[in-house]
């Protein structure tokens, strides 16, 4: 589903609730070379994801737009697709309670789980 935006300030979360964008599930490549295939909805892809954030509700105080969070594993909605004037992007809602870091800078997304190994 495609939600067409004309402007970001269309979209205000509610509460303290928190947008991402720019949530990683594609392949991945270790600093040493070794190429890790998409592990998204498999066993061993269990685990946290970093994504950037879209907006924010009127409550949240503990995170600001832009800035990098990870979150717990499976603590997303599947996204919604908007047609942004600048481009395309998927927004997924995250649990706020399960944001167990913050970045102001993008991360290195090295985490690997150790599921069915």
């Amino acid at each position: 589903m495609t939600v067409f935006v004309n402007s970001i300030n269309q979209l205000r979360p509610i509460h303290d609730n928190v947008l991402v964008t720019e949530m990683n599930f594609a392949d991945r490549k270790t600093s040493g070379g070794i190429f890790i295939p998409s592990d998204n909805g498999k066993n061993h892809g269990i685990r946290p994801r970093w994504g950037r954030v879209f907006a924010v509700g009127p409550d949240q105080q503990d995170v600001a737009v832009g800035q990098w969070i990870c979150v717990d594993h499976g603590r997303w909605t599947r996204g919604v697709r908007l047609d942004l004037p600048d481009g395309e992007t998927v927004v997924r809602r995250i649990d706020p309670k399960d944001i167990l870091l913050v970045s102001d800078i993008e991360p290195k997304d090295d985490t690997f789980s150790d599921k069915g190994l």
